[in-house]
């Protein structure tokens, strides 16, 4: 399955007001020891701690009205299961 952009976008409307839009920032140190530009994102900075919660919503936003009467359930306890939660 390849993604395309128009995907991205797609994705990124769908969780819009639902995560946090996290900096990216460069990292100094990462940057002159790999002696190439290290860019970091904040995904810490996530109501869940992590990036899980953008999947998540991603994918609970594309369920259709039976899939989502349905429920969803997640054999996770760990950021997954948060994000799901």
């Amino acid at each position: 399955m390849s993604v395309t952009l128009q995907d991205i976008r797609a994705a990124r409307d769908r969780i819009a007001g639902k995560v946090e839009r996290t900096p990216t920032v460069s990292s100094a140190s990462l940057s002159g020891h790999l002696g190439a530009p290290v860019y970091l994102k904040l995904e810490h900075r996530q109501t869940t701690g992590s990036f899980k919660l953008r999947g998540a919503s991603n994918a609970i936003a594309s369920l259709n009205a039976e899939e989502k009467a349905r429920g969803v359930v997640a054999a996770s306890t760990g950021n997954h299961g948060r994000a799901l939660a």
